[in-house]
């Protein structure tokens, strides 16, 4: 009999010991705010409402790790965004679209496969100071000629991704996989990224590119790329310098003249008080191959005022003011086009991480 109980008792213990070896958390992020923006519709009428996500986007997500012994570790990540004005999915009919992926990590790295963010956005979004706002940030994808989207890839379905970090140094790739019968071309991304800092200083370049469908008989399909250069750097404990460009190239199936366009954006950071921090960038994106006078070269001026109550949770103000040469439309939101040559935004609202 106490052979048997120190059997379960032994048996208990390493269960208890190897349940401790795994962990999963459960994080969030909600934004909300009220915004007002002018040129709303056709009419350039004006409107008020409660907006979600102006700072970041609201998500909630479960991440884990398992360790395997060895240095060896199997990691997941479960996100999905949504509209906190609503409560509705970011994305239609995608329950985690922002993150699902399983995979290993170890002193070579971590690598994981499912839907994940792509490596380009991993890498750049961090040199832009307003980047991961729903709203004024153009860094993405911004508003060029035609209403058309020229940008990074962003989340990538059906993927592997790779990251490491040697030392001041960190590589990264990812490779999404089109899933088209007969062809591993169609409908396929991928981006491969690298970074380096060192003190006050850091630095990061990206390419990416992503296929369209087949448009033609023999398997020719659209072919957008980006390249990526930014930096950053910190000055003391208060002020934050950026710099970013991205060259953006969309090759068409139908042999009709490449969509090209040139992103330049900068701006500072400054922390005033230990709770209060203000932020100021410019976009501005050359549009090419247009014929003259048809192009928007639209440029946006972004501010954000941020309180911090705890380090959980901010109250912030944000405005940006958007416009574009020859009777093109714009918009200050990297997702609409916007009904007139020039759009004006102000938004003030509350953050709150878990």
């Amino acid at each position: 009999m106490k052979k048997n109980l120190l059997a379960l008792a032994a048996l208990s213990t390493f269960a208890v010991s190897s349940y401790a070896q795994s962990n999963v958390t459960i994080y969030g992020l909600l934004d909300a705010g009220v915004e007002y923006v002018n040129h709303a519709n056709v009419k350039k009428d004006g409107v008020v409402r409660l907006s979600s996500g102006a700072m970041n986007t609201s998500r909630i997500g479960f991440r884990g790790t398992e360790d395997l012994g060895g240095g060896l570790k199997a990691v997941f990540q479960l996100e999905n965004g949504f509209k906190l004005d609503t409560g509705e999915f970011d994305s239609a009919g995608l329950l985690f679209n922002r993150q699902a992926n399983v995979g290993l990590e170890g002193s070579f790295g971590r690598i994981v496969a499912g839907r994940s963010f792509s490596t380009t956005y991993d890498f750049i979004l961090p040199f832009d100071l307003m980047g991961y706002s729903g709203q004024y940030s153009w860094v993405t994808s911004g508003n060029a000629t035609g209403g058309r989207k020229d940008g990074m890839i962003t989340t990538v379905p059906n993927m592997i991704k790779y990251l490491g970090s040697f030392g001041s140094f960190k590589v990264g790739a990812t490779y999404g996989f089109g899933e088209v019968a007969g062809s591993t071309g169609d409908t396929a991304k991928f981006s491969v990224a690298g970074s380096y800092g060192a003190g006050p200083f850091s630095v990061a370049t990206a390419f990416d590119r992503s296929n369209g469908t087949a448009a033609i008989a023999g398997g020719g399909y659209d072919k957008a790329t980006s390249v990526h250069l930014a930096g950053l750097y910190q000055f003391g404990e208060d002020w934050k310098f950026n710099l970013g460009y991205r060259n953006y190239k969309k090759t068409l199936a139908s042999h009709a003249a490449d969509l090209r366009s040139d992103l330049f954006w900068g701006g500072a950071s400054y922390r005033v008080t230990p709770v209060v921090t203000l932020i100021g960038q410019i976009y501005y994106q050359n549009i090419k191959n247009v014929a003259a006078g048809k192009d928007a070269d639209p440029i946006m001026y972004s501010v954000r005022a941020k309180y911090a109550l705890s380090k959980r949770t901010d109250l912030y103000l944000s405005g940006a003011y958007a416009k574009a040469k020859n009777n093109q439309l714009v918009g200050v939101s990297r997702d609409d086009v916007g009904f007139g040559t020039s759009q004006t935004g102000v938004i003030g609202g509350i953050q709150h991480r878990f």
